[in-house]
């Protein structure tokens, strides 16, 4: 399957050709430039906002710190009258880096590295932001505080705004089995912010330990990454569902990346695609008992924060041998 981002540009890379680069994404060089910006402090008391620009603390390497690119965008967003002057850093909005993976210092980014969200920002101001930020690749308006994607068929779904530019992001997520790279974009599928270790990993591969080469039922696959940590487990075959359309989408698209080359089906209307040991579905679990008739050593659900999985779990349980719940 050709993959290619949907804004035309050359924002999906091989996941192998991401992690080559990965060291030196964020590090600064010798000349990089920083400023010491109180987050909590009005962004106007500290510095003569006439003075931001592209150029305020660039570097000939072509990066600006993280809190300096967020001072340029907040800086927009006071022009504009979308922020007062009053404003820091802290509440102007959230920054979203691509690649993400957790660091220990404040990130030097180059160009069309940040994906930023913010509840307030208009399309005047998001299109400004991204022609006059170049490290910023996408705009999106939403509350944070509400998950994007759909619970079950008897849910709408939520989603953000993209206001302006590209919004697939890329998180790395390191797993026993190998790194994996997850695209998303970030409009439709839930933000996760990468840790060193992910409660989730840590989940799935207890459920594993016990198996060898099983097969594995994601039921609620999201964008795919604890499917296709189960493949690079060695899994002998997963089915990847999901009732949300643009979560099976970004989960081809991660598929593919991850090296996981996928056939889009052509005959029936149930499988969305498959492959070298795994199969693709869009449908509410409660539906998918009728569409297959193998019993999986492990179904895997990992619904929204909060969300009663009582049914899912009853739904899975006619599929599974074991159900963990995530």
């Amino acid at each position: 399957m050709e993959i290619r981002c949907r804004c035309g540009d050359t924002c999906i890379r091989p996941i192998s050709e991401v992690l080559k680069d990965i060291e030196l994404f964020y590090n600064p060089c010798n000349d990089c430039k920083t400023e010491k910006i109180k987050k909590f402090s009005p962004l106007a008391e500290q510095i003569n906002l006439d003075e931001i620009d592209n150029n305020f603390g660039s570097c000939k390497c072509g990066k600006r710190q993280l809190d300096i690119v967020m001072s340029h965008v907040l800086k927009i967003m006071i022009d504009e009258g979308i922020k007062d002057k009053k404003a820091n850093l802290r509440n102007a909005c959230v920054p979203l880096v691509t690649p993400g993976y957790p660091i220990n210092s404040v990130p030097y980014l180059s160009e069309d590295s940040l994906v930023i969200l913010s509840n307030e920002v208009d399309n005047r101001c998001a299109e400004k932001i991204v022609k006059e930020v170049g490290e910023v690749k996408g705009v999106l308006k939403g509350d944070i505080k509400k998950t994007v994607g759909i619970k079950d068929s008897d849910s709408n779904p939520h989603v953000y705004e993209l206001l302006a530019g590209c919004d697939l992001r890329c998180d790395i997520i390191q797993t026993p089995y190998g790194t994996l790279g997850i695209y998303k974009y970030q409009h439709e599928i839930h933000i996760e912010f990468p840790r060193v270790e992910s409660p989730k990993i840590e989940i799935l591969k207890e459920a594993l330990r016990d198996y060898d080469m099983p097969t594995v039922l994601d039921c609620t696959c999201g964008p795919g990454a604890l499917g296709i940590a189960c493949l690079k487990a060695g899994s002998r075959k997963v089915v990847f569902n999901d009732i949300w359309n643009p979560a099976i989408e970004t989960t081809l698209i991660n598929l593919e990346s991850n090296g996981f080359p996928v056939k889009l089906s052509g005959s029936e209307e149930e499988l969305i695609a498959s492959g070298d040991k795994f199969e693709v579905y869009s449908m509410d679990i409660r539906e998918l008992v009728n569409c297959l008739d193998e019993k999986f050593d492990i179904c895997i659900i990992d619904t929204f924060p909060g969300v009663d999985t009582t049914e899912f779990v009853a739904a899975a349980g006619k599929l599974g041998k074991k159900v963990v719940v995530i």
